[in-house]
C-alpha cells in the first residue's frame, strides 16, 4: 500500500522551510506565505498554519466538520472519497466533546497541533511559477526541484494566502486510483487506512453522526 501517499493527502497538507519574509513581489509574497505555512505544519504549529490559509479553505473546515457532526451513514457513504475519508478520520480521531465545542478554525488547529497532517512525503514541495490576475494567483508546485501537473491557488486576503481545496480535485484522483489499484471495496480500503495511520480499528459508530440535530455556530 502506497502508505505515503496516503499520508501525503489525507487532511492538507505540506512541511518544510523556516519563517520567510512575505515582502518584495507579489510572487515573492505568495511564496513566502507557501514557505511560512509549510513551516507552520512541519513545527505542528496550528494557530501559526491558520493565518497563511484563506478563507475556501475554512469553509471547507466548517462544511466538513458540520458533515461529522450531523451526516448519516448514507449521506457520508455518497461524498467524494477525500471528503469522505476527512469525515472518518475526524471522527474516529476526535472526541465527541470537541467536535460540539470546535468551530471551523479550531478544528484546523486541532488537525494540525494533532499531527492529523501528512509531512514527510511532501516534504520537498515548494511554488515555482506563478501566474497573477489581480486579487487571484496561481502557483505551480515543485516537487525535489521538478515541476509536477498540479497547483495551488493563493487569493489576497489582507495578504496572499493558500487555498487549499484547489489542490483536492488531483487528491481525489490520487485516492480513488490507489483504491482501483488495492482491489478492495472503497469503504474497506479507507477504513484499513484509517487504521494503518493510528493503530487502532474503526468501529462501526464511525459511520454514524455525532448529534441528531444540527449544530449552531459550527
Amino acid at each position: 500500500m502506497k502508505t505515503c501517499l496516503l499520508l501525503a493527502f489525507l487532511l492538507p497538507l505540506l512541511p518544510c522551510a523556516a519563517q520567510t519574509s512575505e515582502t518584495g513581489t507579489p510572487e515573492d509574497q505568495i511564496r513566502a506565505t507557501f514557505g511560512n505555512y509549510k513551516s507552520a505544519i512541519l513545527n505542528d504549529e496550528g494557530e501559526r498554519a491558520l493565518g497563511y490559509v484563506d478563507s475556501r479553505t475554512l469553509a471547507y473546515y466548517g462544511d466538513m466538520l458540520e458533515k461529522t457532526r450531523t451526516a448519516d451513514s448514507a449521506t457520508v457513504d455518497a461524498l467524494p472519497i477525500m471528503d469522505k475519508l476527512m469525515v472518518l478520520a475526524i471522527r474516529h480521531r476526535t472526541s465527541h466533546a470537541d467536535l460540539l465545542r470546535f468551530d471551523a478554525e479550531k478544528l484546523f488547529v486541532y488537525a494540525i497541533e494533532q499531527g492529523m497532517v501528512g509531512k514527510s512525503s511532501v516534504m520537498h514541495n515548494e511554488i515555482g511559477e506563478v501566474e497573477l490576475d489581480g486579487n487571484y494567483a496561481r502557483g505551480k508546485l515543485v516537487v525535489n526541484g521538478t515541476p509536477a501537473p498540479a497547483h495551488f491557488d493563493f487569493y489576497d486576503e489582507g495578504g496572499w494566502k493558500v487555498d487549499l481545496t484547489s489542490i483536492f480535485p488531483l487528491a481525489n484522483q490520487g485516492f480513488e486510483q490507489l483504491v482501483r489499484e488495492s482491489g478492495e471495496p472503497e469503504n474497506a480500503y479507507l477504513l484499513l487506512v484509517l487504521e494503518i495511520i493510528t493503530g487502532n480499528p474503526a468501529g462501526p459508530d464511525i459511520w454514524q453522526p455525532v448529534v441528531t440535530e444540527q449544530v449552531n455556530g459550527g
